[in-house]
């Protein structure tokens, strides 16, 4: 190195440079390498780690990917993601008949790959565009497919309801022992309830399914639901009290002879937590079976139409539709809309201005509004129905 006028420290140091130059180029390719080979199940995990918070802890997020989107395309390079994969996991969903699962996996599937397609690895793994800005669910749905639901009960199915719980109890009740297993059982008293306190409360059936009895004042007629337990995006949910009308107290106390030694309005099956949100609502559709597409009945659940209503001739209906009979209820009582929106708990807007200086909380006239519906229910369920006259 000296006969060629080189310092054999300076040698010495390039040498290393160049090593480690070596070293870092090879792990850079290796890097670039595992980022081309990232998968949607990888950007699945990093979304929901980092960009997604929903209510149930992304629990429902975990279950539904786990089930209908992974084992299609979770191996699949996000790189090389297609329109025509996330059609094939719609599809795939639409086969089983179920048009409001395809919209909200639809859904589901285009924010996680709109929040990558904004952070790096996955922007550049996207460079061509993003596959779901191609996909339209809309046109894997059936024709006469409605997104937004407007089904109310009318006062006969109110009453046909009522009438429907009484003679499924009796008509068990008269079956000989030997005939009560192939007989038609009636409905859980916790889902009658259920379905009562919802229509008279205008309460979401998540809220209730989530209510401990501490929050239950049946004395003073007052249910105070917590701002976590309801229905918002973070930091737009608000505490509510529902004041309780007489019709809506008798559901509750009836509830609490079935349930009030435990935690829970509706304990889950080991009574430590409440029972499943969608629990009521499972229920109520495996009684109205001829609205769904199934091959065969769920193992250990429901398959008849006891709770069709109307003969079926406006469809289907839903805990959350009780919810929105309720308040149309009230709307023809002559409730202010203002308090019907109070009563259903909805964020209301305005000027910051307003919400600073205006705090009045509208007690009286929610707690008359609801006063209004108890009445009207009891005289709806009171009053034999034109056939039974």
């Amino acid at each position: 190195m000296l006969s060629k006028r080189i310092d054999p420290t300076a040698g010495r140091k390039a040498a290393k440079i160049e090593a480690q130059n070596a070293v870092a180029a090879t792990i850079s390719e290796a890097n670039r390498l595992a980022v081309e080979h990232k998968t949607v199940n990888d950007l699945f995990c990093e979304w929901l780690r980092d960009g997604v918070s929903r209510q149930d802890g992304n629990a429902e997020l975990r279950r539904s990917f786990r089930k209908d989107v992974l084992p299609l395309i979770g191996d699949r390079r996000l790189r090389e993601l297609t329109e025509q994969d996330l059609l094939g996991v719609l599809r795939t969903i639409k086969s089983r008949g179920l048009n409001r699962a395809v919209v909200i996996r639809s859904n589901d599937m285009g924010q996680m790959l709109r929040w990558g397609e904004k952070r790096k690895p996955w922007r550049a793994l996207m460079a061509d565009g993003n596959p779901a800005d191609l996909v339209d669910a809309g046109q894997l749905l059936d024709h006469d497919y409605e997104e937004e639901r407007n089904r109310i009960l009318s006062p006969d199915e109110i009453r046909e309801l009522r009438e429907v719980f009484d003679r499924l109890e009796r008509d068990y009740a008269s079956l000989a022992s030997g005939a009560k297993y192939s007989g038609i059982r009636p409905v859980n008293v916790r889902v009658q309830c259920a379905v009562w306190i919802c229509l008279s409360t205008l309460c979401r059936i998540g809220e209730l399914l989530k209510t401990e009895w501490r929050n239950v004042d049946l004395n003073k007629g007052i249910w105070f639901i917590p701002a976590e337990a309801t229905k918002g995006r973070k930091g737009k949910r608000q505490d509510h009290h529902v004041f309780l009308s007489s019709f809506a107290t008798a559901q509750f106390n009836r509830l609490k002879l079935d349930t009030g030694h435990t935690e829970f309005c509706f304990p889950g099956r080991n009574g430590q937590n409440h029972a499943d949100t969608k629990t009521i609502s499972k229920l109520i559709g495996d009684r109205q079976c001829r609205f769904k597409d199934r091959s065969k009945p769920p193992a250990g659940r429901h398959h008849d139409n006891s709770l069709v209503l109307g003969k079926g001739t406006k469809g289907e209906w839903t805990p959350h539709d009780l919810r929105r009979t309720g308040a149309t209820t009230m709307q023809m009582l002559g409730v202010n809309l203002e308090i019907i929106d109070r009563c259903q708990n909805h964020v209301l807007g305005g000027s910051k201005v307003r919400r600073h200086y205006l705090h009045h909380d509208y007690q009286q006239e929610k707690s008359h509004a609801w006063k209004l519906l108890g009445e009207r229910i009891e005289a709806i369920i009171a009053t034999n129905s034109p056939e039974t006259q």
